[in-house]
């Protein structure tokens, strides 16, 4: 810990001494310039202002989606014991789908670095998402459905 600390203090330091060793003839220091150091540098990454807010808004709309989401996915649950039916089935395929891809996404943002490793994983977790949604529309033509399936299990 003490040693990330120390790095990201050197690394910090290293990049107000190349700022000021790029400033321009009038004593400003130029910010295309900045960040042209720091990218090369490899260890400070900055956004602009406009894309920081415009990319927390949009976190914050995926969080809030996900909350929705996993609240009609407990409502489904009673609703399918209830009442099972064709559009409740495929709904919930659907639902339990786009759960599962954003916590897995989640996983892969925590976990997974290096671009080429990211997008390789992205395009991963999109075709795991994709079969995963066909297998149980699959289910619920060609089979009982989820409903159904799920009150057979519990029978058991």
């Amino acid at each position: 810990m003490a040693k990330l600390l120390s790095n990201r203090l050197y690394a910090q330091e290293h990049v107000k001494d190349k700022a000021t060793a790029l400033a321009d003839g009038h004593g400003r220091e130029t910010a295309v310039s900045v960040r042209r150091t720091q990218e090369q540098e490899g260890r400070i990454h900055t956004t602009s202002a406009h894309s920081t807010v415009s990319s927390s808004r949009a976190a914050s709309k995926h969080w809030t989606g996900e909350r929705v989401l996993s609240v009609v996915l407990l409502g489904m649950a009673p609703a399918a014991h209830l009442c099972p039916a064709p559009l409740l089935d495929y709904s919930i395929a659907a639902a339990l789908t786009l759960h599962g891809h954003w916590a897995i996404g989640q996983v892969l943002t925590d976990y997974v670095h290096g671009d080429a490793k990211v997008k390789l994983a992205k395009a991963g977790v999109l075709l795991l998402s994709t079969a995963t949604y066909f297998g149980l529309c699959y289910f619920n033509y060609h089979d009982v459905g989820l409903c159904k399936a799920v009150a057979m299990l519990w029978q058991i």
